[in-house]
Formats: C-alpha cells, sequence, structure tokens
C-alpha cells in the first residue's frame, strides 16, 4: 500500500483530502504543523508528501527543504497564494508538483496519481532493467532469465546492459565497441564482439541458433528485441 504524509492545518480541507485518498486505498499519515511534520517524517517512509505552503509554525517550502536533504520522494504543494514567484520557488527547491486552492478532489487525485506513476517508473529504470523475459537487477549486477539466476562474465553483463538500455535500436559494431571498452576499444576486434554475442546468446535465448532477443541486422549491427 502506498503511504502518502499530509501536510495541512484546514481541518475542512483535511476532511475531504482524507476520504479522496483513502477511497484510492492509500495509507495516509496527517500533520497539522511544521514540527508534527519533521516527526513523523523522521519516523516512517513515504511514497509521496502533500505540502501546504502556510502552516501556523512555519512553512512547507522548509520542509521540502529538509525532506530533499535525504530523500527523492515525489513532493506536492497545497497553496492559496497563485502568484508565480511563489510557484517557480516550490519547484525550484525540489518540489514536483503544485496546486491552488481551490481545486477538485478529482483533479487532486489525478496529479497524485500521476506522481505516482512515474515515481514507480523512475524507481524501476533506477534498479532494474526488464525486457522480454530477461531482468537485470542493477544494484546487484545480476541477470534472471524467468526467475531463473544467470552466471555472465563481466563482458557479457555490460553488453546485455547495453541492449537492454537501448530496447529495438539497432547498434553498429562500432558503437557497441566505443560504448563497452572505451579507451580499450583498440585491443577489441568485430570477431571478440561476435564471440561476446554468441556466448550471451547461448545464456539468455531459448534456442541460441535462432535468437529472438539479440536480433542481427544485416550491414547494420545488432539489436534487443523487446517484444518476446
Amino acid at each position: 500500500m502506498k503511504r502518502i504524509l499530509l501536510v495541512e492545518d484546514d481541518l475542512s480541507l483535511i476532511k475531504g483530502l482524507s476520504f479522496a485518498v483513502k477511497k484510492q486505498e492509500y495509507d495516509l499519515d496527517i500533520a497539522r504543523t511544521s514540527c508534527e511534520a519533521s516527526a513523523i517524517w523522521s519516523d516512517g517512509k513515504y511514497d509521496l508528501v502533500v505540502l501546504d505552503v502556510s502552516l501556523p509554525d512555519g512553512s512547507g517550502f522548509d520542509i521540502c527543504k529538509k525532506i530533499r536533504q535525504t530523500s527523492k520522494v515525489p513532493i506536492i504543494f497545497l497553496t492559496a497564494a497563485d502568484e508565480e514567484t511563489n510557484i517557480i520557488m516550490g519547484l525550484d527547491i525540489g518540489g514536483d508538483d503544485y496546486i491552488t486552492k481551490p481545486f477538485k478532489l478529482a483533479v487532486f487525485m489525478s496529479r497524485i496519481n500521476a506522481l505516482l506513476r512515474r515515481s514507480n517508473n523512475f524507481m524501476q529504470t533506477d534498479l532494474e532493467l526488464c525486457s522480454n523475459g530477461i531482468r537485470i537487477q542493477l544494484l546487484k549486477g545480476e541477470v534472471c532469465k524467468k526467475d531463473e539466476r544467470l552466471e555472465l562474465t563481466a563482458g557479457e553483463y555490460k553488453l546485455l546492459r547495453l541492449f537492454m538500455e537501448n530496447p529495438d535500436m539497432v547498434l553498429s559494431s562500432e558503437q557497441i565497441l566505443s560504448r563497452l571498452w572505451d579507451c580499450s576499444e583498440n585491443y577489441v576486434d568485430n570477431n571478440t564482439l561476435t564471440v561476446y554475442i554468441r556466448r550471451l546468446r547461448t545464456k539468455i535465448e531459448d534456442d541460441p541458433s535462432t535468437p529472438k532477443r539479440i536480433i542481427t541486422v544485416r550491414r547494420m549491427g545488432y539489436k534487443w528485441n523487446s517484444v518476446d
């Protein structure tokens, strides 16, 4: 369940937002002051934070600055001020979206859902690559084929990662060599690359003799087929 922190002092608005958020089956914690927000934030992890700019004991801008010291969690600002300078300030210090009061609950939830989707996509891209039955866990440097872990050499791993980071894009041999071996590319020729690709295919393809993932594009290079 996604966890959301709402920092808002208006009781009527809290009631409406709480109803809308919980209807989407999100877990919601509420703070009505900067002090409460600081205490709650230090005790838990959240998937999204909603900050009112004007609070009884401070500003949502200050809370945002503190959060950004340790977290990339999505942040939405709520405020009655629609001045351009406030909007720019909120975004410049790390806010991801800005909603001016009054607003419709449906619009508010749409913004929340959009931010959570983008955050999920970013995290997935940042932590793992998944395509055509192959998954690379980037932090661990592990590769799995349909939940079965594969043992790859360092060169095979780098080659597979390059392909999966550029799905359905034809990469020439020169592009691949320059990306993989950088300054050492003079010591690696096309024959060596052909060997790497052949070895990699034996590990990731269902039938290496008829590859479906790493495709040879005649006279052009190779490409990763992202579609199963």
